[in-house]
């Protein structure tokens, strides 16, 4: 389906280019377009090592394997095909909840881990097992409790609520990951996107389960022996690191400011801020019908911002410093193995580049000749009998292609509507709602070399196309 879309998006874009004398603009998009494609390849060196280094810690330590034992008859249900104690689930479950917290730049470096380790257990080189498909719609579609990017920018607009589209967005974002769960589920039954036989040597019997077995006893004999379990002394370090953390937590929800605390912030981080500090944030909705109020009225509407900004922004301190600190004391040289994991990141990298180039490119050129426009042109006639805001459109389609190009879309919205105007605020939950499927489907799959992507990107596009309905119903039931 890739290898469709991709050819469609470069011939299309090369024919209205020909027809409309766009032909530099062509040009310049997809020279522009590859530039940047390198540029984020580049400058996922950094934090991709990083994360990674973190990941090798948490793997060699035991904890990886803690977190999927705790989590196994979830990951059993969505992933059966991968075994419950092999360091895939630990990572898929991970990058997850970074998803969810809007740690996009944690995410990122450990789904990458996760796909590594999933296609350890591929015995199909070049096909995307079940189990990958399954974790990119979750990735596509992951719930996300805070739209950390469109509050940003609803703030910096002058929105009187800025955090109003929290409860919208995490309605949305929950009807798209059950659509996506659902939908690779239901589409890897289907005759044409059914496995094909995997390649198994003559004289060889072997099935899914038993390689899938015998992968994860090679993956645990080639890391080293299982660590020293915590002594007394360990216990009592670890109970004073997470008392620490949760006297911080308290003095960040009761006590702002404490002790004379300043921190500089950037826009990402100050919407955070404004998050936890945006007061009543669901009781001054306009809503009519008092059957819904349940749903968007929480028992205490402020400590549901508040908690969750005040998590995500001590989530990232908690994790570097408690997966090395956890390590040694379990015995783990953490220097040597941190440096081992982050060796990976360089490599990864640029592995990806191919794969962010040809997608960037063909979605820059198609976008350089106008093609969106027109697409949003010929639409906006049916959209607007169904009551579809033709103004939406562009973001629309362009959200599953560009993260950047949104944005932007985004806040041209905001600028033409007013930041909390109800077309604003549907473009806002969709923004927090949706994922860039193509671009994250060109990273996890390039990073492994997958070419055949069989259903992942029916069931991203299908959670996309569901996060948005979802959007539009919730805004106008809760706005209007």
């Amino acid at each position: 389906m890739l290898n469709t879309i991709w050819l469609a998006l470069v011939l299309i874009a090369v024919a209205i280019g020909g027809c409309t004398g766009r032909m530099k603009e062509l040009t310049d998009g997809a020279l522009d377009s590859s530039k940047t494609a390198v540029n984020i390849a580049i400058g996922l060196v950094g934090v991709m090592s990083l994360w990674l280094g973190i990941m090798r810690l948490a793997e060699r330590s035991g904890m990886v394997k803690l977190i999927a034992g705790a989590l196994r008859p979830l990951m059993r249900r969505l992933f059966p095909d991968v075994p419950p104690e092999h360091p895939a689930s630990g990572a898929i479950v991970m990058t997850i909840a970074a998803n969810m917290l809007g740690l996009s730049n944690a995410a990122t470096p450990l789904g990458l881990r996760a796909m590594d380790h999933l296609e350890k257990l591929n015995p199909r080189p070049g096909v995307a097992t079940n189990a990958m498909c399954t974790f990119l719609a979750i990735s596509t579609s992951s719930v996300q409790l805070i739209p950390t990017t469109a509050i940003a920018i609803l703030a910096s607009a002058g929105s009187k609520q800025p955090s109003a589209i929290i409860g919208t967005s995490l309605i949305a974002t929950m009807c798209a990951a059950i659509a996506g769960v659902v939908s690779v589920k239901w589409l890897e039954k289907l005759p044409m996107f059914r496995l094909p036989p995997a390649e198994v040597a003559v004289g060889e019997t072997a099935g899914p389960d038993e390689s899938a077995a015998a992968e994860a006893a090679s993956t645990q004999d080639s890391e080293a022996s299982e660590p020293p379990p915590l002594s007394s002394r360990g216990r009592i370090v670890l109970a004073v690191f997470f008392a620490l953390f949760a006297a911080w937590f308290v003095l960040d929800a009761f006590f702002p400011g404490a002790f004379g605390r300043s921190i500089p912030i950037d826009p990402a981080t100050q919407a955070l801020r404004v998050v936890a500090t945006a007061g009543k944030l669901f009781s001054t909705m306009p809503v009519s019908p008092p059957l819904i109020a349940p749903i968007f009225y929480p028992p205490d509407p402020p400590l549901f911002s508040r908690y969750v900004g005040i998590v995500s922004l001590m989530a990232i301190p908690f994790l570097i410093a408690f997966f090395p600190l956890y390590a040694a004391l379990r015995g783990v040289k953490v220097y040597e193995q941190f440096v081992e994991g982050a060796k990976e990141g360089f490599n990864v990298a640029v592995k990806i580049i191919p794969f962010l180039v040809a997608i960037l490119v063909a979605v820059g050129m198609f976008r350089a000749v106008g093609g969106v426009a027109m697409i949003s042109s010929a639409l906006s006639p049916v959209l607007d009998r169904i009551g579809f805001p033709t103004d939406l459109l562009p973001m629309v389609l362009v959200r599953p292609l560009s993260g950047s190009a949104t944005t932007g879309l985004f806040t041209e919205l905001v600028k033409t509507h007013g930041p909390d105007s109800l077309i604003t605020r549907m473009g806002g939950t969709i923004f927090g709602s949706t994922e860039t499927t193509f671009y994250v489907i060109a990273v996890y799959f390039g990073a492994v070399s997958i070419r055949k992507t069989r259903h992942a990107i029916a069931a991203g596009l299908i959670a996309d196309l569901t996060g948005v309905i979802a959007s539009l119903v919730v805004c106008r039931l809760v706005f209007a």
